[in-house]
């Protein structure tokens, strides 16, 4: 089974062209993500076909659990299927299928390269809470990329923040019946902010494109920034643009690794 890893400002996935093969796919996601034993990535995406885009989108996460949207995935899917003459993108962009919707990716080039993307990708749902976890009294903002998020600002730089120790227990908290994705932030200065992601079925990861965006939503709305805003994740800096009304909007990198095959 031949693949190809690639990644989104650090956020990695192993992609492989399902059109016309099929396999225990939950079960492949759990063994090619494994950093010791597999490729290692943050999970598994497939090309498929779809008869209402482009193409389809099918996305699980480093566990086996599917989920909804990915952010730096999709860049790097539309890399992939425009690069291997897949599907070609119209004048408006490459249309791609997922869970939450149906997202446009336009491409960036550096000559005939594909470098990154901008994506459309969605309107955001919002709902606020507090959540009391193990010492930490954190005010949350929950935003929803089409997947769930939930937020929160804090003093205490977020390199140092206990995130392995905290982040599972906010997205094993029972009131998250479908588990939740969960970003602490610091602002930096108005329209720069700096973050880490523990994603839901993954663990922390070096950048989430979706957790960016809902990022960008939370920080617009307690006035942190303004339309636009540059948020410095482990793996890299996503632009994410937001004027408070419809979609949210993304730029970031896309870079393809390596490929190989998959013979186990």
């Amino acid at each position: 089974m031949q693949f190809t890893k690639m990644e989104g400002a650090g956020n990695d996935y192993v992609y492989i062209d399902a059109r016309s093969q099929q396999a225990d796919w939950p079960e492949l996601s759990r063994r090619m993500s494994d950093r010791h034993f597999g490729v290692g990535s943050d999970g598994l995406i497939l090309i498929a076909d779809s008869d209402v885009a482009d193409l389809r989108m099918v996305m699980f996460n480093a566990d086996g659990s599917q989920g909804e949207m990915c952010g730096n995935g999709i860049r790097c899917f539309a890399k992939y299927a425009i690069e291997r003459d897949i599907a070609a993108p119209s004048d408006d962009g490459l249309t791609v299928e997922t869970l939450a919707g149906i997202r446009t990716v336009v491409p960036t080039y550096d000559g005939p390269r594909i470098t990154g993307a901008r994506v459309a990708m969605g309107a955001p749902i919002l709902a606020p809470a507090e959540v009391p976890m193990d010492g930490f009294d954190l005010p949350l903002s929950f935003v929803s990329m089409g997947n769930p998020h939930a937020v929160t600002f804090i003093e205490q730089a977020v390199a140092g923040f206990p995130l392995h120790t905290v982040g599972p227990k906010v997205e094993h908290h029972p009131m998250f019946p479908r588990r939740v994705n969960f970003e602490i932030v610091n602002v930096d200065a108005p329209g720069k902010l700096t973050a880490r992601v523990w994603e839901r079925g993954s663990g922390e990861t070096l950048a989430c494109g979706t957790g960016a965006c809902a990022i960008a939503v939370a920080a617009r709305l307690s006035g942190h920034c303004g339309d636009e805003v540059d948020i410095t994740l482990p793996g890299g800096t996503l632009r994410i643009q937001w004027d408070g009304m419809g979609e949210v909007m993304m730029e970031g990198p896309a870079t393809e690794v390596f490929t190989g095959e998959w013979a186990a």
